[in-house]
C-alpha cells in the first residue's frame, strides 16, 4: 500500500526546543505508522545543520532551493531575526505553494513562520490539511486574535504543547472546539538519552548547579547570575555552569567580569549532549519568563536532576508543581529563590529522590511514542 506523505513546516535561525519537537515528531511517525510517511520542508538551508541527525532517523527532506541562502542572514537581534524571517516569508511563498499543491501531502503540520502557510490556506484551495501547531504560550492582544481567526477559519486542526494554552486558546474561542487538541510535545527519546547521558566528557566539574538554554531573555540568565552571587558567598566552592548560544552572550560576560566570578561561572556553548551534564549537577534552575512547556524542563526530570523552576508559563506549574516534581519559585522574585534553594539544600535524601522520581514519572507524558499515540488520533 503506498503511505501518504505528512510534510512538517518549520524554518528556523537558531537552535531552538521546537526543532527537536519537529524531527522528533516526524522520527516518531516514520517509525511508528505503516500508513504514513513523513518528510521535512527545508526552506532556506536550515536543516542543513541537522542532515546527520535526519539521516540517522531516516527522516527525508524536500528543499526549496538548492542554494542555502540562511548562512547570510542575520540570527540574532529582534529587528535583524524579524528582516531574516521576512526574506524566508517571501522566498518561499511560491516556492511553498507550489509543493503543496502538486505533491498533495495528506498533512501539513506547521511549526514555525506559520503565517506563511496559513495565509496560503487563506488565499488558496488545497486538497492537503493544515494542522498548527502552537509553539510557546501565545501572547494575543485584540488584533491578534481577529487575525488569527481569520487565518484559522479553513485550518484542519490546532495542537497545544500545555493544558494551560489549550485552555486559553478554547476560552477565547479561536477555533471550534473539535478542532482543537492537547499534543505532548515529543521531548524525550528513551534509548537516545539513556544512552547519551553516560557518555564520557572531557570537562571535569564538581559542585555545580546548571542552566540551559538561549542567552536570550526570556531565558532570565541574568536573574540567575545575580541569585548565583549570594549562593556563592554560603557555597564559595558552588559553581554555575551555563549552557546556550544568543544574543545576550556579551551582556551576561559583562555582568560576570563586574561580580568578579569568572572563576565560579561558566558560560559553554551549545552543545548537542548536554545530557551528563544535566546528570552530575547538584540541580537544575529554570530562570526562564516563559516556557511552552520547557523540554530542557523535561530532560532535567527524565535525566533525575533536581528542579528548582520559576512559575512562569506553562511548564513548571504543570509539570513540576502538579506532580510535587520539583521546587517552584516566584518568577524573577529573588528572595523567594533564596528561600526555595535553601528548603532545596535541607531536604533530606529520601525526600529528594521521591521528588527527583516524582519528576521522571512525569517526564514519561513527553516520550516519543506518547506522542506518536496522541497525533495517530489527531490524523486519522
Amino acid at each position: 500500500m503506498k503511505k501518504k506523505h505528512i510534510f512538517y513546516w518549520s524554518p528556523f535561525l537558531t537552535e531552538i526546543a521546537t526543532i527537536k519537537a519537529v524531527i522528533n515528531s516526524a522520527f516518531a511517525i516514520n517509525r511508528y505508522d505503516r500508513n504514513y510517511e513523513a518528510y521535512i520542508i527545508d526552506a532556506a538551508g536550515e536543516f542543513a545543520q541537522k542532515q546527520e541527525e535526519l539521516k540517522k532517523k531516516k527522516i527525508n527532506t524536500i528543499n526549496l532551493y538548492k542554494f542555502k541562502y540562511i548562512r547570510f542572514l542575520p540570527i540574532y537581534g529582534k529587528i535583524s531575526s524579524r528582516f531574516s524571517f521576512f526574506i524566508i516569508f517571501f522566498f518561499s511563498f511560491f516556492k511553498l505553494k507550489k509543493i503543496i499543491k502538486y505533491k498533495e501531502p495528506e498533512y501539513l503540520i506547521i511549526h514555525l513562520i506559520s503565517s506563511l502557510p496559513l495565509l496560503l490556506l487563506t488565499i488558496f484551495n488545497f486538497k492537503t490539511k493544515f494542522i498548527l501547531r502552537i509553539s510557546g504560550y501565545p501572547k494575543l492582544n485584540f488584533v491578534r486574535i481577529f487575525f488569527w481567526k481569520i487565518l484559522l477559519k479553513k485550518i484542519n486542526k490546532v495542537t497545544c504543547p500545555t493544558l494551560a494554552t489549550y485552555s486559553l486558546i478554547l476560552k477565547l474561542k479561536i477555533v471550534p472546539s473539535e478542532k482543537l487538541f492537547f499534543l505532548p510535545d515529543p521531548v524525550i527519546n528513551v534509548n537516545e538519552i539513556n544512552f547519551l547521558k553516560n557518555e564520557k566528557v572531557n570537562i571535569n566539574l564538581s559542585n555545580y548547579i546548571i542552566g540551559i538554554g538561549r542567552l536570550t531573555k526570556q531565558k532570565n540568565f541574568s536573574f540567575l547570575i545575580d541569585v548565583f552571587r549570594n549562593l556563592n558567598l554560603i557555597d564559595n566552592d558552588l559553581k554555575l555552569v551555563i549552557f546556550g548560544n544568543g544574543e545576550e552572550r556579551e551582556a551576561l560576560e559583562k555582568k560576570i567580569s563586574l561580580f568578579s566570578l569568572q572563576k565560579k561561572i561558566i558560560i559553554f556553548p551549545f552543545t548537542k549532549n548536554v545530557y551528563p551534564y544535566l546528570k552530575n549537577a547538584k540541580c537544575f534552575i529554570l530562570s526562564s519568563l516563559w516556557e511552552d512547556p520547557g523540554f530542557v524542563l523535561l530532560e532535567s526530570s527524565f535525566c533525575r536532576t533536581f528542579i528548582i523552576a520559576s512559575n512562569c508559563m506553562n511548564g513548571p506549574d504543570e509539570i513540576i508543581r502538579k506532580n510535587n516534581a520539583g521546587l517552584v519559585y516566584e518568577c524573577s522574585n529573588k528572595f523567594d529563590f533564596l528561600v526555595k534553594y535553601n528548603q532545596f539544600v535541607n531536604l533530606s535524601k529520601l525526600e529528594k529522590e521521591k521528588i527527583k522520581k516524582n519528576a521522571l514519572i512525569a517526564s514519561k507524558g513527553f516520550t516519543i511514542f506518547k506522542h506518536f499515540s496522541e497525533i495517530k488520533k489527531i490524523i486519522n
